[in-house]
């Protein structure tokens, strides 16, 4: 029925599969035999139409429908003969003979299919693991509380002269020799001074600038500014002060604590909390790293070639979910530019990935247990304001059950992985493992 396997490539596979014409024949005229039992046909009572007037209305079809179907039997046959793991469907090709294959006793057809990809794992036991070690002290409270006051700052009307770090109102008009320009006048504009919203030159000039004072310099635009109008010239602005607000942070009293959700306002309890809050951050940092370098070197240990159907299928999902993110963000579907060869190497990553971590449960027998699954999600939950509320929300939909499963599963690789591996522990200041710069 089918030769040896050809391999032409990593993953792709060419067989050889032979119908009998014979065969052929005798299922068509099987089924076209069932068909001129239901057949209508002017002139002729319903089943009583002549099988020649059948065969020559519906012979065609059903000869092609009849190849189809036993070149997919026969295909299932032999890969299943040759044990071999089939990715997607195979496409099939008639194999021409030097004479005429209609009249040959035997239609042969080339089936070309892809094939996963063989994993042998390799040894872990040379790969070292570096665990990122920090401590949470009173200087990183300090750093975060500081940092929750700004982002809780309020602005108090002043009059006086404005500094850096001075909210202000201006209405502004930009002259390019002369003329209006595109984008280069606004009212009612609200700018911190000093924050860069604007070019360091057009906020410098404000400095200093009292209130319903009216000014007037030149900003040189950036040779790459994105306005390409502008970029590398010489604006004339005009700049009318409207208002002029200082920067003023909460104190760190009862209020505060209060407004951090600590009902009875103590302070030190809000330290407290302030601390398990980093504490729990720097966990989940430290747990991030160790994944990402488990699943590196996986990866690097492990090399596979990714199956072109699997990961077509992902460039396909992965420009869906895009496409989705830029409509969501306004962007209209002309205005979009989406090209399969920028989610290529992203796809064939993920592919390669998924398949050696599938493997890797299947052989080691990693399973998810209710309680993994269970501190997942609460463990999630634990960053919203009702946590149980959110378990529930988890509970009620079976695919995000199988999302936690899935984290649930992940961790238990990580874990397996770093018991063959060397880990290495490495002292690390707060902020590196935060990457705050």
């Amino acid at each position: 029925m089918q030769s040896n396997v050809e391999n032409l490539g990593a993953l792709e596979r060419r067989i050889e599969i032979s119908i009998s014409q014979d065969q052929i024949q005798d299922e068509v005229n099987k089924r076209l035999l069932g068909l001129a039992k239901k057949t209508k046909m002017h002139g002729f009572r319903p089943g009583k139409v002549p099988f020649k007037l059948v065969s020559q209305r519906y012979g065609a079809q059903v000869q092609q429908e009849v190849v189809g179907d036993l070149l997919q039997s026969k295909f299932a046959e032999a890969v299943k003969k040759q044990d071999l793991q089939v990715v997607g469907f195979p496409s099939y090709e008639i194999k021409q003979h030097d004479s005429d294959h209609e009249n040959s006793a035997e239609l042969v057809f080339n089936a070309k299919f892809e094939v996963f990809p063989q994993i042998v794992f390799g040894d872990l036991g040379q790969v070292n693991i570096e665990k990122p070690v920090t401590t949470v002290g009173a200087d990183e409270v300090d750093k975060t509380i500081e940092m929750i006051r700004k982002q809780h700052m309020q602005y108090q009307a002043v009059n006086r002269a404005v500094i850096e770090g001075d909210r202000v109102k201006i209405d502004y008009r930009g002259m390019l020799e002369g003329k209006d320009f595109e984008g280069g006048r606004a009212a009612d504009v609200l700018l911190v001074v000093g924050k860069g919203k604007y070019l360091k030159d057009f906020e410098d000039a404000i400095v200093g600038m009292s209130l319903d004072e009216e000014k007037s310099f030149e900003v040189t635009f950036p040779d790459d500014y994105h306005g390409k109008d502008v970029a590398g010239k010489v604006v004339t602005f005009t700049v009318k002060l409207k208002s002029v607000e200082l920067p003023v942070l909460p104190e760190v009293n009862s209020d505060f604590a209060k407004l951090l959700g600590i009902a009875d306002g103590d302070v030190n309890k809000m330290r407290d909390a302030v601390h398990h809050d980093l504490e729990r951050e720097v966990a989940r940092q430290v747990k991030s790293k160790l994944k990402t370098q488990v699943m590196r070197c996986l990866m690097d240990v492990n090399p596979i070639d990714a199956p072109n159907a699997l990961v077509n299928q992902e460039i396909v999902r992965l420009m869906e979910n895009a496409r989705k993110d830029l409509v969501a963000r306004g962007l209209g579907e002309g205005e979009m530019q989406l090209k399969p060869d920028l989610f290529r190497e992203k796809s064939e990553h993920r592919i390669k990935l998924g398949l050696i971590l599938a493997e890797l449960m299947k052989v080691h027998h990693l399973k998810a247990t209710a309680e993994q699954v269970r501190s997942v999600i609460e463990e999630a939950a634990q960053a919203y304001d009702n946590p149980e509320e959110v378990i529930r929300w988890h509970y009620s939909s079976e695919e995000r059950l199988q999302d936690a499963e899935s984290l649930a599963l992940e961790e238990n690789v990580v874990q397996w992985v770093l018991g063959q591996v060397n880990v290495v522990e490495k002292p690390v200041t707060f902020d590196e493992l935060m990457g705050i710069a």
